[in-house]
């Protein structure tokens, strides 16, 4: 006769699924600790809701910032743990590097724009020209361009190759710039000297950007940034979408998806 196989009990079937959940449950718990490890120390994702980095960054594009690029402050944690105060590990960024900061005026704001000015540095806009220590900063092969911001609304504008010079030994920098006016406060500035411990941002669309050029008490003025607030480096597109029909209508999504722009270096 066949041997007699016992039955699992009321109580061993209660115990199987609780190890079965218990180990859901460190699995989920060790997902979202590598993931909260990966973005507060390695790579964050952000996604790009305004016009003021055209043309380098489109609205709808998706970027991966790299936290280690700078150092470490508060504002490398989520909900800005106050843990230190200053940065751990800082580096100075280098001119021309797409960073990823904390608005001076409200730090729960992530900003992106462009790092023009160093500490020491001497900057001014004059009839729409940019000029860092004296120097003109020179914009060359312009040519035109119709931009599209968040307002969906085309702007005509010309783009043109600016070329910032290097910092700590590195060469030049060369990148696009889109100009819509010589006209207008933003392109007739006083000059303006870096503090210690700051930066001078400005964004790629040069006449629609809330940037350094700005140093009111305008709840919208940005003024120098604290390097403190730096968060990363902009490395770059992951994704980009021009979502410009309904978002229901998913039989558009493959045409609104910009593959052009995808896995676009931003350094």
């Amino acid at each position: 006769m066949p041997e007699h196989q016992p039955s699992e009990n009321k109580e061993g079937e209660t115990k199987t699924t609780a190890q079965v959940v218990m180990e859901y449950v460190r699995t989920l718990g060790t997902a979202f600790i590598v993931v909260l490890v990966l973005r507060t120390f390695v790579f964050q994702s952000f996604f790009i809701p305004s016009g003021s980095m055209i043309p380098t960054l489109q609205v709808g594009d998706y970027i991966f910032v790299s936290k280690y690029s700078y150092g470490y402050s508060r504002y490398s944690f989520p909900m800005n743990f106050d843990l230190f105060n200053g940065r751990i590990w800082g580096a100075v960024p280098h001119r021309g590097d797409v960073a990823v900061f904390r608005f001076t005026k409200d730090t729960s704001i992530d900003y992106i724009k462009r790092v023009i000015g160093l500490p020491g540095d001497r900057i001014r806009v004059t009839g729409g020209q940019l000029y860092l220590n004296d120097q003109l900063v020179p914009c060359i092969d312009p040519h035109p361009y119709v931009a599209v911001d968040e307002t969906h609304e085309p702007e005509n504008g010309q783009v043109c190759e600016e070329i910032l010079p290097g910092s700590d030994g590195r060469p030049a920098v060369k990148h696009s710039v889109l100009k819509l006016t010589d006209q207008g406060a933003q392109n007739n500035t006083p000059e303006y000297v870096v503090p210690p411990g700051h930066l001078f941002m400005m964004g790629d669309n040069r006449d629609n950007s809330a940037d350094s050029r700005f140093m009111g008490d305008d709840p919208h003025d940005l003024g120098f940034v604290p390097m403190q607030n730096l968060v990363g480096q902009a490395k770059f597109i992951f994704f980009s979408f021009d979502s410009i029909a309904p978002a229901w209508q998913f039989w558009h999504w493959p045409a609104e998806i910009r593959w052009a722009h995808l896995f676009r270096s931003l350094t």
